[in-house]
């Protein structure tokens, strides 16, 4: 039987899965190993889950309806990190967990928090990419587009893109 999937906002209760939905957001190049779990606890990337629930925090999670597993979360945070542009454009971070990739789970997910960001009065959003990672096809789809091209931390090519939440 196929699990149920539906959306619903971010809870004080699913703050802790971050940390875990971060680690599987990390992106790993076909055939090369997974880095240890300790990763996302260098300052560069724990940044993005640390003390989440802040006032410009935003995020949406999904949830299987026959368990109540969290399969995905996408979150947003006005933070100094990598696809950061300024103190009004939220960045964005997506997870789903492996076993559940592919379902259009991810599509679900950024809609429902482009609403969530809108009704907030964010007029975009941002995120980074390595420029190599299948995801920047699925973020063109959904309307973002590549503004600035550099290095990150550990030399990888990456994007920053944005996708501008108000109908021009």
């Amino acid at each position: 039987m196929k699990n149920t999937i539906h959306t619903r906002p971010i809870e004080p209760k699913d703050y802790p899965l971050l940390e875990n939905f971060l680690y599987h957001a990390i992106y790993i190049p076909e055939g090369k190993d997974y880095p240890p779990y300790e990763i996302v606890f260098d300052p560069k990337i724990y940044i993005y889950v640390e003390n989440f629930g802040l006032n410009s925090d935003c995020g949406v999670v999904a949830e299987c309806s026959e368990s109540g597993d969290i399969v995905g979360i996408t979150w947003t945070r006005i933070i100094p990190a990598y696809g950061h542009l300024d103190e009004n454009t939220p960045e964005l971070a997506i997870s789903t967990l492996p076993d559940y990739r592919g379902q259009g789970i991810g599509t679900m997910l950024m809609n429902d928090l482009f609403e969530q960001l809108r009704k907030c009065g964010y007029k975009r959003t941002s995120l980074s990419v390595q420029q190599n990672n299948p995801a920047v096809r699925f973020y063109k789809r959904l309307g973002y587009e590549i503004t600035i091209e550099k290095l990150d931390h550990a030399g990888h090519e990456d994007y920053i893109m944005v996708k501008n939440l108000v109908e021009q």
